[in-house]
């Protein structure tokens, strides 16, 4: 029984989809004025993983993450380039695609851009302006007025009453309410916007999300979710917004993911003390990012270190050297009892609130359990459990590799050696070892090793792969 925690009651609940057969999921996706970094990558790779986990268990998923492609670091971006907003914001997100599906990150459905939606979100503004929870400021912008939703902080738990004055916010003073915040912005003609009936501007960001979220999911759909700083002021901007739409607006589960930290401070653009998805890519397999992005568990933060990194490398490096093993050897029967309590405790685990450190940990049982059946020759034994571990790993979204191949292709392992000099020096071994020339052998073995090739004599001939 999957349950998950809803950020909203800050409690685990019973998932109980809307639709028995079909969950609906918006997830809120990217801005285009900078690629992507691993913060990033952590949210998209959670959700990845529950959306993989909904269609194991037999659900349809209908997935929806927008993309916020109207902003002012874009607008400053296409200035700063000459070039129109359309190209800077195409150009960028062909690139963050490449970087999701390289991180083998399950695609949306629909991708919903916020400038092909400017008359649905006019509309949406004017519904708020027609009951009253909106109104026009001393400088023309269109404002949601909080004090119009009495559930405010409902989400994030916070005390309006607490709320301070930010004085670097710009025009504070031409509001009703200093806390109230903008769902349409006017802007001088000669900058980026569209003609609305209150003058020419653009959307808020608050109002975006919620329009397109309605637009494509409805007033109730199941999951609502991104990264945790979305969760104050974004995702409660949201919840006010929506209601104020429509009374019977509800989403049953809103999660949301840890951040990423570095040097004590979280990762974020505008901190400038990202790492890119791409440059990560450069030096790590996909498949160790995600693991060294959810062997914690996803509401809590993540410490970013190389070291961590390479831990990760090597982890799942030995998963793959688990899989080596398989062979095209029949299953028996029997054998299936003695997997299945395992199986369970991995179920079990991502059925607590997606917990993937626990559903490792029994990945790593499996590993073991092949490795003691492979040196024991109860080959049976060895294959069956290998097919398991690579059925699991898949839900979580890795060991898709051949293993010969992911172990003999490192990313961060220098060697000088191609593969074929390696095999030739491997065959050169084997006859040296036939003929027992033992010294010889080492000799071969470790002028490898110098050059970052591990070997691993089995009974099935003798394996490579690269040291990390």
């Amino acid at each position: 029984m999957l349950k998950i925690f809803n950020t909203l009651s800050r409690k685990k609940e019973i998932f109980t989809p809307i639709n028995k057969k079909k969950v609906r999921i918006y997830v809120c996706g990217v801005t285009p004025y900078d690629i992507c970094h691993i913060g990033h990558g952590r949210t998209f790779i959670v959700f990845d993983i529950i959306i993989r986990y909904l269609k194991f268990l037999g659900y349809k998923v209908y997935y929806i993450r927008n993309i916020t492609d109207i902003d002012d670091k874009i607008i400053e971006l296409a200035k700063k380039k000459n070039k129109s907003i359309k190209y800077v914001t195409q150009n960028i997100i062909k690139k963050i695609s490449k970087d999701f599906n390289n991180l083998n990150i399950t695609s949306p459905n629909f991708e919903p851009k916020v400038t092909d939606h400017i008359k649905d979100i006019i509309f949406t503004i004017k519904k708020l302006l027609i009951n009253n929870t909106a109104y026009i400021a001393k400088n023309g912008d269109i404002m949601f007025s909080i004090k119009k939703y009495p559930n405010y902080g409902i989400l994030s738990k916070q005390n309006t009453k607490l709320l301070k004055l930010n004085i670097k916010i710009k025009n504070f003073n031409v509001k009703k309410n200093y806390k109230d915040f903008v769902l349409w912005k006017l802007t001088n003609e000669s900058n980026i916007g569209w003609d609305s009936p209150w003058g020419y501007g653009r959307p808020g960001w608050h109002i975006e999300c919620s329009t397109l979220s309605y637009k494509y999911l409805g007033k109730n759909f199941d999951i609502h979710g991104g990264g945790s700083d979305l969760m104050f002021p974004h995702h409660e901007n949201e919840i006010a917004q929506s209601f104020c739409i429509d009374k019977k607006f509800y989403v049953n589960y809103w999660i949301h993911t840890g951040m990423i930290i570095i040097n004590n401070t979280k990762m974020s653009k505008s901190l400038k003390n990202t790492f890119k998805i791409k440059d990560i890519l450069s030096k790590y397999n996909e498949e160790v990012i995600r693991y060294f992005l959810t062997i914690t568990h996803y509401r809590k933060p993540i410490i970013f270190s190389e070291n961590k990194l390479k831990q990760a490398q090597l982890a799942i490096q030995k998963l793959y050297t688990s899989l080596f093993y398989k062979k095209n050897i029949f299953i028996i029967k029997n054998i299936r009892n003695n997997f299945f309590l395992l199986e369970q405790k991995f179920y079990e685990s991502i059925n607590d609130d997606f917990n993937t450190p626990k559903a490792y940990s029994i990945l790593f049982k499996i590993s073991k359990k092949i490795n003691i059946a492979y040196k024991q020759k109860k080959y049976l034994i060895a294959n069956y459990f290998i097919l398991k571990l690579k059925k699991l790993g898949n839900i979580l979204g890795i060991l898709f590799y051949n293993p010969k191949n992911y172990l003999q292709n490192n990313k961060n392992s220098l060697s000088f050696y191609g593969k074929d000099k390696i095999e030739k020096l491997i065959k050169k071994r084997n006859i040296a070892r036939i003929h027992k020339l033992w010294a010889e052998a080492d000799l071969i073995r470790n002028k490898l090793k110098k050059n970052n090739i591990l070997l691993e004599d089995t009974n099935f001939g003798t394996i490579w792969k690269k040291k990390i």
